[in-house]
């Protein structure tokens, strides 16, 4: 199981929100590319890169400054939050980023990610499914549709998708343990696509818990930031 520490990105700051709430955010590093350092000194090969502005504006608002992380540090990078259109995808992946994530896209226009997995490829494409209360949430999880993670997943393997991200945002930030079910049901339900869980991690052990249930990744936030969870105890458990 993979291990990706995230860098939020809001306002050029690195933080961490509680529950999705942007009113409740904790900057835990004024450098974003400092806190990208830092991951890559310790030994870290992949992060996770949420642009939360691009999220709420509908664009990749702090483009630049991930293509820096990559261009600095060479670090292996997934990055989410306002991916709108092909043109975007198509210049994240110029500049060096591994993963573009589509979130809200996937939810209002299904035939978008299906262009960018024709054009780009399934390595490339990860579908973000963030749920609350199990209905998947949109727009900087400002506003929440009618249809369940489940579904959304399934409907997203149909046309192709390989990889899914998915969040509990009434557990994001709250170190009170992932959804332990929720990932047990998409297991389950999907034929080939691979899950990172994301959201609600607080210890190692949830770590060791989600691996065992065979899960292809697991962003560390909130855990990492607050010294729950050290950077070693981090490479331990990260494998390809």
């Amino acid at each position: 199981m993979k291990i990706l520490p995230a860098i939020d990105i809001k306002d050029g700051q690195a933080v961490r929100l509680f529950k999705g709430d942007f009113s409740q955010k904790t900057v835990v590093n004024p450098d974003v590319l400092e806190q990208a350092r830092v991951f890559k000194e310790a030994g870290v090969t992949m992060i996770h890169v949420v642009d939360l502005d691009g999220a709420l504006e509908g664009w990749a608002a702090n483009r630049d400054l991930i293509a820096r992380i990559k261009a600095e540090t060479g670090l292996a990078i997934q990055v989410g939050g306002g991916i709108r259109s092909l043109e975007q995808i198509e210049d994240y992946l110029a500049v060096g980023i591994d993963r573009v994530i589509i979130g809200s896209m996937a939810v209002k226009n299904p035939a978008f990610v299906e262009a960018a997995l024709q054009c780009f490829g399934s390595d490339k494409i990860v579908v973000g499914i963030d749920a609350k209360k199990g209905l998947v949430a949109t727009e900087g999880w400002l506003e929440t549709s009618d249809q369940d993670y489940v579904s959304l997943a399934l409907a997203m393997e149909k046309i192709g998708v390989r990889l899914f991200v998915y969040t509990d945002v009434d557990r994001d930030g709250t170190l009170t343990g992932p959804n332990i079910q929720h990932y047990q049901e998409l297991l389950k339900a999907l034929k080939q696509a691979r899950v990172i869980a994301s959201g609600g991690i607080q210890s190692a052990e949830d770590l060791e818990e989600l691996k065992k249930l065979g899960l292809a990744g697991a962003i560390v936030g909130k855990a990492y930031y607050q010294g729950n969870i050290s950077l070693s105890q981090l490479k331990e458990i990260d494998e390809d």
